[in-house]
């Protein structure tokens, strides 16, 4: 189970200032992704972004989780990044951007997104973002360090609940994904892929969330279905 995740350079240890808890949490490897995804019988290894030898990951792993960061810079989608956006790093956004592709050619390869992960992929699939919330929504603070309600459109595929989340951005539009659940004040909490195996993008943190159906059950789907695709 191949988890993406920042590699901060050895120049650039300014990420791991606590001043914004966004930035400091999302530079380092969350133990609770690890472990979760240890705990529901996966064998979870961390990629950080390469340059090279892309295609050959496709071969190695049985799935693949986009894992929470900082906000993605929108220039290569066509607009232009919000000026109050905590930027992803860039060899970080280029490494997932390639790789999503690729496996957008596998629809047999479980794929999880969880929160950047999620926005990623709608943008991958023509979405639009809605940069920064605070402009937008007065519930905002709903969303940042919180735990709150998300209502399921297809109870099947993801429950309604409680969700921790934390994140100044959400996904305004899906693209050609699917969109499955939604907050209290309309903010996209859930897209999918049906045509795919197994492709889900999730706005919250299930390795942080509480609710067993929201959270370790998340990474339970991602795990039994990267079971079947290895065994297939």
């Amino acid at each position: 189970m191949a988890i993406c995740w920042s590699i901060v350079p050895s120049n650039d240890w300014n990420h791991f200032r606590s001043d914004d808890p966004k930035r400091a949490s999302n530079s380092v490897f969350d133990h609770d992704l690890f472990a979760g995804s240890a705990l529901g019988g996966g064998v979870p290894v961390i990629l950080p972004p390469m340059s090279t030898g892309i295609d050959e990951l496709i071969e190695r792993f049985d799935g693949f989780i986009f894992s929470g960061g900082d906000d993605p810079k929108t220039e290569p989608f066509g607009v232009e990044t919000h000026s109050k956006v905590t930027p992803v790093l860039d060899d970080r956004q280029r490494f997932e951007t390639e790789l999503m592709t690729i496996l957008n050619e596998h629809p047999e390869i479980p794929v999880l997104g969880i929160c950047l992960g999620m926005q990623m992929m709608a943008l991958c699939h023509g979405g639009v973002l809605n940069q920064h919330l605070p402009d937008t929504h007065t519930s905002h603070s709903e969303h940042w360090s919180a735990e709150h309600a998300i209502d399921s459109i297809d109870e099947g595929i993801i429950k309604s609940g409680s969700v921790w989340s934390m994140h100044r951005q959400a996904v305004d539009d899906s693209g050609t994904m699917r969109v499955i659940s939604r907050s209290s004040d309309g903010i996209i909490e859930a897209i999918d892929d049906p045509a795919c195996s197994f492709y889900l993008g999730v706005q919250w943190h299930p390795e942080r969330t509480t609710n067993i159906d929201l959270g370790q059950g998340v990474i339970n789907q991602l795990v039994k279905a990267a079971k079947r695709y290895g065994q297939s």
